[in-house]
């Protein structure tokens, strides 16, 4: 599109942050992707998570540890995720409540200025999907000269195909000085199908890949002048914030003050130095099940499948099993998912209304719109095997060197069988070891904590009655997490 020389300048990489925004549910990945455990942290494009796919994608351009801004709920999920994948020296900052795109980078930018008064910021979701690598790197060069010169840098993806799902990005005129770099001519909400056909036969037009390069200085002051009320309330979220073991607390009232918007109509939409760069990164949002079917491999019959699943007649289909095994026969174009405690069915053309479903299970107040039968807390996770009246059966993983809080229940007692791994047990005063196949009881209101002492993972079997089993019935005496 543009012949200009390209002049990219010296930069140290060093000099360029990831801000990784972790939030959102979701929920068109629905029943894999809930709000207690969204598509960032599932496996869904290759064997690492979706947040760890961008945390490694920016560690293979050699640049900062990233900044990762993710709700306070799941702050251990991001941490042990990022252990998991090698990556050292993160930041990870927690959001009170969620309050759209543009509080949360303005957070990122106000904490990170603070310590580099000229760092370039990287943008961008954990919850995208991109294969060209190497033409990200290339594009993110050109992004940061571009940012090194006051300009908030975007990246646009070459459309091939229309798409209702994303939105666009027109170029205007380039930009002197930098090759295949231009000025935004505007922001496009996403368009009606017709729309979608007449955009995509015009190569100005780009899908609206959600990243952005800028200084932490510069996208400080445009936000400052576009939402005063987001720059302020950030700023005094941020001044007043609080440490956390590892992680950064912004404070809770005064980050909620924060209009909830997102950055395009925060910034994007209304600044001056907004350019663009088109790339074929081969992008996608993973937004809906259709569109993670389009990015995946396929086999010869154009089906895309995970998990213990077993196709006969099937074709153009995305089939998916979390658990049991998924037998489908004779059909076509169907999205078809299966977890441990629920089934979805779609046509793929449908895709978009799992949304309305999961709206609802909400209003239904099934707990199958928003959580799972398995619960991950910052020391293992847990999960339901079976329930009656007055009784519940739980498997129990605590993972090496983690312990439970300190707790008393006023409803149940439990009694707790180890299968695997060894335990001390706090029953009252007294702490007891219980190895593999030996078990203990904790009588009603008995002052009691769990805690892994080896170098496995700790299973049990909690058998818990009483007249109330509900999450809610737990004194918190002690806790190393600083949970209430």
């Amino acid at each position: 599109m543009n012949d200009a020389v390209n002049t990219f300048p010296v930069i140290d990489k060093k000099t360029i942050i990831p801000v990784i925004l972790s939030g959102g549910s979701g929920s068109r990945l629905w029943p894999v992707s809930r709000k207690t455990f969204p598509k960032q942290f599932w496996p869904l494009v290759s064997e690492w998570t979706l947040l760890q796919e961008t945390a490694l994608r920016a560690h293979n351009a050699h640049v900062a540890a990233p900044y990762v801004v993710c709700n306070a709920d799941h702050r251990f999920i991001v941490a042990e995720q990022l252990r998991e994948a090698e990556i050292h020296g993160a930041q990870i900052v927690l959001e009170p409540t969620g309050r759209n795109s543009a509080p949360a980078i303005a957070a990122a930018a106000f904490l990170i200025a603070k310590k580099f008064p000229e760092a370039v910021l990287w943008i961008m979701a954990a919850d995208a999907a991109i294969k060209e690598e190497g033409a990200l790197l290339e594009a993110l060069q050109r992004a940061v000269s571009a940012a090194e010169k006051g300009y908030i840098a975007t990246f646009g993806v070459k459309p091939n195909k229309p798409e209702t799902g994303y939105g666009y990005i027109q170029c205007g005129t380039p930009l002197n000085g930098l090759k295949d770099t231009f000025h935004v001519e505007r922001f496009l909400e996403k368009p009606s199908k017709k729309q979608a056909q007449e955009l995509v036969q015009d190569k100005h037009n780009l899908w609206n890949s959600g990243m952005f390069v800028a200084k932490a200085t510069t996208l400080l002051a445009e936000i400052k002048n576009f939402v005063p009320d987001v720059y302020d309330a950030v700023n005094t979220a941020v001044t007043e914030h609080t440490t956390d073991m590892d992680f950064i607390r912004l404070a809770p009232k005064s980050f909620a003050s924060a209009p909830d918007i997102s950055i395009d109509y925060a910034v994007a939409e209304k600044t001056k130095l907004a350019v663009v760069i088109p790339c074929d990164l081969g992008w996608s949002d993973i937004g809906s099940w259709d569109a993670l079917w389009e990015f995946s491999s396929k086999d010869d019959n154009g089906n895309a499948t995970y998990g213990d699943v077993f196709l006969d007649g099937v074709k153009n289909s995305y089939v998916r099993s979390d658990g049991i095994v998924a037998t489908v026969t004779g059909v076509d174009d169907l999205i078809v998912v299966v977890t441990e405690d629920s089934v979805m069915v779609s046509h793929r053309n449908r895709a978009q209304d799992v949304k309305k479903v999961v709206e609802r299970l909400k209003k239904a107040k099934r707990p199958e719109a928003t959580s799972h039968n398995r619960v991950y807390r910052p020391w293992g996770f847990y999960e339901s095997l079976t329930h009656g009246d007055r009784f519940q059966v739980k498997h129990i993983a605590v993972n090496p060197g983690q312990k439970l809080s300190l707790q008393k229940h006023f409803h149940r007692a439990e009694h707790w069988v180890v299968v695997a791994g060894t335990a001390i047990v706090t029953r009252g005063e007294e702490k007891i070891m219980v190895r593999e196949n030996e078990s203990i009881y904790l009588p009603l209101g008995e002052i009691h904590r769990l805690e892994n002492p080896g170098r496995i993972s700790l299973s049990l079997i909690e058998v818990q009655s009483g007249s109330y089993l509900g999450e809610d019935d737990i004194v918190r005496i002690e806790d190393d997490y600083a949970r209430a």
